[in-house]
């Protein structure tokens, strides 16, 4: 015998909630048992159904970005760089130069905070609703020259091109090919005015000329990147976060026993 709840399921169920069609039967005994009004149960059955789309849009989202760690801007230590501020930070927090296709070049040394700041603005945006993708360098590279015939990357490159902010980690680590070099430029000729950037570098704008061997082309792909854009500088003389929170294997006495 059917509960007479159960063809409301059903109706939940043909209108796509099936989420809120589970839920249901839990919804009515607290509404029966708290003695909510109908416009009161309504409310809290519709808010039910957002905040599970919310949640699984977001994980989503996550998955689609492809972070190399999830990291959180409470856990950026601010005190232990210079590269920005905590007025800075907030005002990047608005995420206000997202929909002005903004460009953050972050610049230093390894380890001292660029790929987490990157990273947590990333985590920060998504939760606000934007679509982020994280890729390095390299990677990227990668994607441009296999598009077309690897689906994964073809997957994965549809993905970043349709993202609000792209996050490009390591950019000039290494030399490029020529080849190379112009699918870079056409990635980024193609997204300018369309997406915002986080560019990581351990090499100063100047010096991208080097990398991709073309000094025409390098011009070319700084005009679109500096147009709108922020440098943050993590100072040379900054220890490394990274060796300073280090995990050791053994301790310094066990070493000498």
């Amino acid at each position: 015998m059917k509960h007479p709840y159960e063809p409301l399921q059903d109706k939940c169920r043909t209108l796509r909630l099936a989420e809120s069609a589970k839920e249901l039967p839990n919804l009515l005994r607290e509404a029966e048992a708290k003695g909510w009004t109908y416009h009161e149960f309504i409310h809290e059955f519709l808010s039910y159904e957002v905040n599970y789309r919310e949640t699984k849009n977001t994980d989503k989202l996550m998955k689609w970005a492809e972070f190399p760690e999830l990291l959180k801007l409470e856990d950026f230590r601010l005190e232990e760089q210079t590269a920005i501020g905590v007025k800075q930070l907030n005002v990047l927090k608005e995420l206000t130069w997202v929909e002005e296709y903004f460009t953050l070049i972050m610049m230093g040394p390894t380890g001292v905070g660029k790929t987490h700041l990157s990273t947590a603005l990333g985590v920060h945006a998504i939760e606000q609703g934007y679509q982020v993708s994280f890729i390095s360098m390299d990677r990227l590279i990668y994607v441009l020259k296999t598009r077309e015939y690897v689906a994964k990357s073809k997957a994965r490159y549809k993905r970043i091109v349709k993202s609000d902010l792209i996050i490009i980690d390591d950019v000039m680590y290494m030399a490029y090919e020529p080849q190379e070099a112009h699918l870079f430029f056409q990635f980024i000729y193609e997204l300018y005015d369309q997406a915002a950037f986080i560019l990581t570098s351990n090499k100063g704008p100047g010096e991208w000329g080097k990398f991709l061997g073309d000094p025409t082309l390098t011009t070319a792909i700084l005009d679109r990147l500096l147009h709108r854009s922020e440098i943050l500088t993590f100072s040379e003389d900054q220890n490394s976060i990274r060796m300073k929170y280090r995990k050791a294997l053994f301790t310094e006495q066990s070493v000498g026993s």
